[in-house]
């Protein structure tokens, strides 16, 4: 774990893409006169190691590791600081190549004391994620769990998805691994319990049942279809089910349901069948599930090809509430407990951890590391890497998913190691691109204009790093995608090459192995024209270092026939299965996709804000109509043609205009 053991075995090089061994990268540490390490670079990062040595204290603590440009190179954490950085450093000591690497970039070190050495693994983990340096692991792709909410401050709860902080009352279940579960859960829990998912304000507004009452998905208790006490009953079975009770849920339902029958309630007993269909759908759909493990994650590792692949497994209340992969950037030579203690201290740093946690390998310090979970807990925290048992399969399952994960990885890096190679080529590039940017714009008839940008690279799309712009200039003639084009440029490089504020972190150095900020090649959708729109909006910000390409559609917009349009070159025509083809296809379309998913976004909250009166010919009394048969905005936004058209006063035309409104297509 870092922080932890010998000085030689702690440091965590930020990425796995260190494609020559240790030892053949030394030089990159030497001096360009070729004076030898130990007298160069080297020895001034010892020297000021020897220096914060004299002011360390031999308490616990966290040090920082920091380089000429003051970027943070390395935290790490020890019982004993001063020892520590003792051991970094004694000049005739043994290093890995690794160490040496950070000791010569280091030109000083901050320590910051803390009263245990729990507290200091704390700090680290919560350093290590908000600096994010180069020499440690890091774990990537760190987004917040959804989690199911009843909530507790309405007479009628309501149930939803929710992430961030837990500030509104009620009762919060989870984590599940992914909004696509919670979104099937809830929809079962629904057809279930009939528990209401509407917002109060619209629960407040309503004089008849909605749409989800007509389908049997709500009890309806907005409008009195079911008394309070009835109501409150299916709360709590809703919540016994989360909470773990599904057997006796199902139990009650079943002896309902056989009650009913026997009382000749069809009706009835067909109600209970279906509910308990529903809940039988949730546990199919949850795969393995534990017997004896009431609550436990589950962390197995596995590592190939210089990548690690941790894969975590959800379990709450007996039930399995899906799994997630991570590749966190950690440098082959690592050991899996190594890179899994390093990992589980940042995975925990801003989430509650369960009351057991089960470990494909035994990580050093495994007490220490349960010590400060339990802290943030409020309750004991268990850490065990079982040897048989049911928890011994839960990881052996887990083990073998992170295999599978990993296996896709790898396929899918060494396939787009082979296509940026293609591109280089294709594109007659310096170099194989390390992030590649494409941008694409979409409205209808001018309105709801906004770009969008989408970002690649080695490990194939980064989402983290898309961006969307909505289109701000005041003169914009309707439609003008040239405008458009120039106006999402000029925003995003204009910020990339202003001078960093005052506090803003450094631009990545030129041997950061870290995502870069700067794209080597651009793409944008288009002919000739929007390529000579970007080169002159890269000629007036001084850019010259990006390469630029614009891929202009097919005749009839026909996939495999595209143009490809390079500055000071002939037009590039590609075989229609050529790969690099396929590959920039591919990157064009996701970028469409993006930013029309945008435009959607922002023309359904346009929608929202406007309400009806937008549509042409459809005025007041025709809107009261709508709602009056649909109850909502969204739900007139699903109806077809043909149900529009059973709208009192809707005719087939209006039902046609009203449809096309909601369902145009952007451009």
């Amino acid at each position: 774990m870092a922080g932890d053991g010998l000085a030689a075995d702690d440091i965590d090089p930020a990425t796995v893409n260190a494609e020559e061994d240790d030892e053949a990268r030394l030089p990159e540490v030497a001096e360009e006169s070729g004076e030898p390490l130990a007298e160069g670079r080297l020895a001034v990062g010892h020297a000021a190691i020897e220096n914060a040595v004299r002011l360390a204290p031999t308490s616990p603590g966290v040090y920082r590791m920091l380089n000429a440009a003051s970027d943070v190179l390395y935290v790490g954490k020890a019982k004993n600081v001063k020892k520590r950085l003792s051991s970094y450093a004694r000049v005739s000591a043994p290093q890995p190549a690794r160490i040496l690497r950070m000791i010569a970039a280091t030109v000083s070190v901050e320590i910051i004391s803390t009263s245990t050495e729990t507290e200091a693994l704390l700090l680290e983990a919560n350093l290590i994620k908000q600096l994010r340096p180069r020499f440690n692991v890091q774990l990537r792709d760190d987004k917040s769990f959804p989690y199911i909410l009843i909530t507790g401050d309405h007479w009628a709860p309501q149930i939803l998805k929710h992430r961030g902080a837990q500030t509104r009352p009620g009762q919060y279940f989870g984590p599940f691994a992914s909004a696509g579960a919670v979104n099937r859960t809830i929809t079962a829990l629904q057809r279930a319990f009939l528990v209401r998912s509407c917002t109060d304000a619209f629960f407040e507004s309503r004089t008849r049942p909605c749409l989800l009452y007509q389908i049997r998905r709500c009890s309806g208790p907005c409008t009195g279809e079911i008394d309070f006490p009835g109501y409150t009953e299916l709360v709590r079975e809703a919540r016994d089910f989360l909470s773990g009770r599904s057997r006796a849920v199902k139990q009650e339902l079943a002896g309902e349901m056989e009650k009913a029958s026997v009382e000749l309630e069809f009706e009835t007993a067909a109600l209970y069948r279906d509910r308990l269909a529903a809940l039988s759908a949730i546990q199919s759909q949850q795969g393995i599930n534990p017997r004896t493990v009431e609550e436990a994650d589950v962390f197995a590792i596995h590592q190939e090809g210089g990548y690690s692949c941790v894969e975590v497994f959800f379990f709450r209340t007996g039930q399995n509430w899906g799994n997630r992969a991570y590749f966190p950037r950690a440098e082959k030579s690592f050991t899996p407990e190594e890179v899994l203690a390093s990992f589980l201290a940042q995975f925990y740093d801003d989430k509650p951890p369960p009351k057991l946690i089960l470990l494909s390998h035994a990580i050093e310090e495994c007490e220490l590391m349960a010590n400060a979970l339990s802290i943030k807990a409020g309750g004991k925290v268990e850490i065990v890497t079982p040897r048989r048992g049911e928890k011994k399969e839960l990881v052996a399952h887990a083990l073998t998913n992170a295999r599978e994960a990993l296996g896709r990885k790898l396929a899918d890096t060494a396939t787009q190691g082979r296509l940026l190679a293609g591109l280089v080529t294709t594109l007659g590039l310096s170099h194989a691109p390390k992030r590649i940017e494409v941008y694409d714009n979409s409205h209808i008839q001018g309105s709801n204009a906004v770009g969008a940008m989408i970002v690649a690279g080695p490990d194939g799309f980064s989402k983290n790093q898309y961006r969307k712009f909505n289109i701000k200039s005041e003169g914009l003639t309707p439609g003008d995608d040239y405008a458009m084009m120039r106006e999402v440029l000029q925003r995003r490089f204009k910020r990339l090459t202003a001078p960093p504020a005052e506090g803003d972190a450094a631009k990545p150095q030129p041997d950061d192995d870290s995502f870069p900020q700067w794209p080597d090649l651009v793409i944008i959708d288009g002919g000739r024209g929007q390529l000579n729109a970007a080169r002159e909006i890269f000629e007036g910000l001084g850019l010259s270092q990006v390469a630029l390409l614009a891929v202009a559609k097919g005749p009839d917009r026909d996939a495999g026939r595209e143009t490809l349009f390079m500055p000071g070159r002939e037009a590039i025509k590609l075989e229609p299965r050529d790969p690099v083809l396929y590959f920039i296809q591919r990157l064009r379309d996701e970028a469409h996709r993006f930013v029309i998913g945008s435009h959607r976004k922002l023309r359904k909250k346009d929608i929202r804000e406007a309400g009806l009166q937008e549509i042409p010919g459809i005025g007041p009394s025709r809107k009261r109509a709508l709602l009056h048969h649909f109850g909502t905005l969204k739900e007139i936004e699903r109806a077809s043609i043909a149900d529009l058209g059973k709208v009192p006063g809707v005719s087939a035309e209006s039902a046609r205009k009203i449809f096309e409104f909601f369902h145009a297509r952007p451009g």
